[in-house]
């Protein structure tokens, strides 16, 4: 049965998923959080973030989603990565995978600047001192060195269809890099299809659909579709 409001328990609710995603510091993840859920809310008064507003959907719908890449994922965990995340918002995954993986270096990239301005102030707040904040776009960020297979993985949630991503941003990832995208399960076989049918400009990627994560209380399904170069 899912949890009510009024006992939902964070501590409780997500210590299954941040075991299966081999979260290192689950206590200070969960203190990170609540400090975020506050910033989140009064930024969120002035400056459109999210329509997830609840406490409980903020547990749900934004950090125990951004932690399924961990749990689907969980030999990239301990490696230290450079994870870029493309079109980035209100910082979901990318702060909560900086404040879950210290060993990764996050750049979360978003065109809106007051949707990154949000995440480099939060990112201070929460003395996040492995997240970078990149204001543009990926296409225009492959035309420059510095960004040119700047990132061992790149992931996307929430944020269009994976192969419009991959082709505007795929001279961002490194050799041998990793593509993992947020997807329900419809939205994974259509866009799956999209790939084999019109395959975009680059090389043939073996692009595969992970199994099934569910997200607690009955939240929602996830899965992944994924890549490597």
């Amino acid at each position: 049965m899912a949890e009510t409001a009024e006992n939902f328990a964070p501590e409780t609710v997500l210590a299954p998923l941040a075991k299966r995603a081999r979260v290192a510091d689950f206590a200070l993840l969960l203190d990170k959080c609540r400090t975020l859920y506050t910033i989140l809310t009064a930024a969120n008064q002035t400056v459109n973030l999210t329509r997830i507003t609840s406490e409980e959907g903020f547990w749900l719908k934004h950090i125990a989603d951004s932690l399924l890449l961990g749990a689907a994922f969980p030999d990239l965990t301990t490696r230290p990565l450079r994870v870029g995340d493309i079109g980035c918002g209100a910082g979901f995954p990318s702060l909560v995978l900086a404040m879950a993986y210290p060993a990764w270096q996050v750049s979360a990239i978003d065109s809106v600047g007051k949707k990154t301005a949000f995440v480099a102030s939060a990112a201070a707040g929460l003395e996040l001192d492995n997240l970078a904040v990149i204001t543009g776009r990926t296409r225009e960020m492959g035309c420059k060195g510095i960004y040119q297979k700047k990132f061992d993985l790149l992931t996307a949630r929430a944020v269009g269809e994976a192969p419009g991503i991959y082709a505007d941003a795929r001279k961002l990832l490194a050799e041998h890099g990793r593509w993992i995208f947020y997807k329900t399960p419809e939205q994974a076989e259509k866009e799956l299809e999209s790939f084999r049918a019109a395959p975009p400009p680059g090389p043939r990627l073996h692009w595969q659909i992970t199994r099934q994560e569910l997200l607690p209380c009955g939240a929602g399904t996830r899965v992944f579709l994924h890549a490597e170069s």
